[in-house]
């Protein structure tokens, strides 16, 4: 079997981002209109599943080409459990805003203005209370399970082979209890697309800072305290 190139890599990163900003982000959209229209359409369950689902079904097309990271700090994590070198690591967080920007551009041309521009084409955002800090921190903890259901579900050769639905249903947990304060990005490349596109960058580091800081520890918890099962990169990878 011939080895897989680091541009077809590349391609199913940008391809797995752009699914999964596409429909997150146009879900927070969708959600807009039903509160526009006065609609009792539960905006939060809506938001969740759709960034879930989205995750889920991205990592699932793209895992047998590039590992489906779709997300910079799942990235780092596996750069932190050297399970990637840092070229490919850095060539594969360079695809993962390219698919992300190039989703929220979609977006602003495909979808009315009316209900996109008031929600900056979905970017995600702190609520009024919550301070830079504990945004940083709610990020972190979330980004935290992310990364530690990709290292339980996808990484170690334990783990029962269902795909990228494990960690869909972790975000969408997440989404529920951390979306109303962070919007619930744990990925720094789903809360950049959008908020270039839109061009809405408040408080934008917090997407970056958080789910990198969580998604480091996810890696050294379970590179360390589950060592057994995960595999390791081939030297002529690295």
């Amino acid at each position: 079997m011939s080895e897989i190139t680091i541009g077809k890599k590349m391609m199913a990163e940008a391809i797995g981002t752009f699914i999964l900003v596409f429909i997150g982000a146009g879900s927070v959209v969708a959600s807009n209109y039903f509160v526009m229209a006065n609609s009792a359409f539960p905006q939060l369950l809506l938001i969740a599943f759709a960034n879930g689902l989205a995750l889920a079904v991205a990592i699932t097309i793209a895992m047998g080409i590039s590992g489906g990271h779709i997300n910079p700090a799942v990235t780092i994590g596996f750069l932190t459990a050297k399970l990637i070198n840092t070229r490919d690591a850095l060539l594969y967080i360079i695809s993962q805003v390219i698919g992300a920007t190039l989703a929220g551009l979609f977006l602003l041309f495909l979808l009315p203005v009316t209900f996109s521009l008031p929600v900056h084409l979905g970017t995600p955002s702190l609520a009024s209370g919550v301070s830079v800090l504990q945004g940083i921190s709610i990020e972190a903890v979330i980004t935290f399970f992310l990364v530690l259901a990709v290292f339980g579900t996808i990484v170690d050769r334990r783990a029962p082979r269902i795909g990228g639905f494990g960690v869909g249903l972790v975000l969408a947990a997440s989404a529920m209890v951390a979306g109303p304060f962070t919007g619930a990005a744990a990925n720094p490349a789903r809360a950049i697309g959008p908020a270039l596109a839109s061009g809405f960058l408040q408080n934008w580091y917090v997407y970056w800072i958080g789910p990198i800081v969580g998604g480091i520890v996810a890696a050294l918890v379970y590179n360390y305290l589950f060592r057994e099962g995960v595999e390791k990169p081939s030297k002529k990878r690295r």
